[in-house]
């Protein structure tokens, strides 16, 4: 049987280098497992829209389609926005089988695709003792997404951070510099700032401004088309495959 497409839901951007991070990665998913059709639909900004990609799909004969959103925490967008896309699909669609994935975070891989990050802006193993971490996100007005980065801070302090403090670019505090300027202010000497965001953009960019204000001794890139993302898209895609299968015995 030929396996449902997986639709990578992003949410798009005016920024040019947003859909093109997305694209590398969804490319990578697709190196990882041959013969899995991957696409890739956008909640704005940019195309193909969502609707796009399933009416496309359907007139192509799909019957199934798993739709993974592009997010690490269950904030807004996976909670309203993406739920309504889909139903909304799902009333035009009627022959096309849409279930929604779970979002990609907290997960081991994300927290190596980190390390990964850190390692390539020049933090060592050995140097973790003697610097302090900022993890910084994107932010979410959603107490739950919020509550989620405080609780990866908390674990993060356990793998040999001399601190780690938690960050956002919008919507909570504290911003990137003062969190930074916490860490000085408890006299960690070296601080680290490591984006908590998929791909580039205007809240990155706030990231990395507030990271250069304050001084910051290492900046980290964005996660990006990471192995670890890639394997953990693929991860997200199977356990929706296997909830669905487990649905399905259980109303036999």
């Amino acid at each position: 049987m030929t396996p449902p497409v997986l639709l990578v839901i992003a949410h798009g951007s005016r920024d040019p280098r947003h859909a093109a991070t997305v694209h590398a990665l969804t490319a990578r998913v697709r190196a990882l497992r041959p013969g899995l059709r991957v696409e890739t639909g956008f909640l704005e900004f940019n195309a193909p829209s969502v609707p796009q990609v399933l009416e496309r799909l359907a007139a192509r004969g799909a019957g199934e389609v798993v739709a993974l959103p592009l997010l690490l925490t269950r904030a807004f967008h996976a909670k309203s926005d993406i739920p309504a896309v889909l139903r909304e699909a799902r009333g035009r669609l009627p022959r096309l089988r849409v279930r929604q994935a779970g979002v990609l975070g907290p997960s081991p891989l994300l927290n190596s695709a980190l390390e990964r990050r850190l390692h390539e802006a020049g933090v060592r193993p050995g140097d973790r003792g003697s610097t302090g971490l900022v993890l910084a996100s994107a932010g979410s007005t959603d107490p739950e997404a919020s509550a989620v980065i405080a609780e990866i801070a908390r674990e993060l302090r356990h793998t040999g951070w001399c601190s780690v403090r938690p960050a956002f670019a919008s919507a909570s505090l504290p911003r990137t510099e003062d969190a930074v300027r916490a860490l000085r202010a408890d006299g960690v000497r070296r601080v680290a700032v490591a984006p908590y965001v998929i791909a580039p953009g205007r809240l990155p960019d706030r990231i990395a401004a507030g990271a250069a204000e304050a001084g910051t001794d290492v900046l980290a890139g964005v996660l990006g088309p990471s192995p670890e993302l890639a394997r953990l898209l693929l991860d997200r895609y199977d356990e929706a495959r296997v909830a669905d299968a487990a649905v399905a015995s259980l109303s036999a």
